[in-house]
């Protein structure tokens, strides 16, 4: 059941915050994170694995994919799991869920990353959904700077 203290509907537009991620998997996946770039990839796997309804450990996940399609099946997961999330958060697909919150980063980096994959591969109506959603989620998408996301 939502939890109905995650959604803001007092200040105009609603706006959702997710659940914190497990601790244990935060700490594993800051860890894989520092972990040598050669075995990154296999670090932050390890974590999604452990943890898969983890939505920043698929988003990053899909940062080190190898390659674009290897990129977009990790975003799409996230995706899809973030979805997931914010309806049982009281997300009713419509609001804010916006970058401020930590635990909304996970799904935004997802979102994202899908946006810029699925045009990578040339699925040009869903890369312009997604981006659009994105800019809808969080309006101040283009302010967060590059190296945050």
């Amino acid at each position: 059941m939502a939890d109905e203290h995650n959604v803001n509907l007092t200040a105009g537009i609603p706006e959702t915050v997710l659940m914190p991620e497990d601790p244990e998997a935060r700490a594993a996946l800051a860890a894989a994170l520092t972990e040598p770039i050669d075995v990154r990839r296999d670090a932050v796997a390890a974590v999604a694995a452990g943890w898969p309804r983890d939505l920043d450990a698929w988003a990053r996940l899909g940062q080190l994919g190898r390659d674009d399609i290897e990129r977009y099946a990790c975003f799409r997961v996230g995706y899809h799991r973030g979805l997931d999330r914010l309806r049982q958060s009281g997300w009713r697909g419509s609001g804010y869920v916006r970058w401020r919150h930590e635990s909304n980063r996970g799904f935004l980096r997802a979102l994202d990353g899908l946006a810029r994959t699925a045009a990578a591969i040339g699925e040009v109506d869903e890369a312009q959904r997604c981006d659009e959603f994105l800019h809808q989620l969080e309006p101040a998408w283009d302010q967060i700077p590059p190296e945050e996301v």
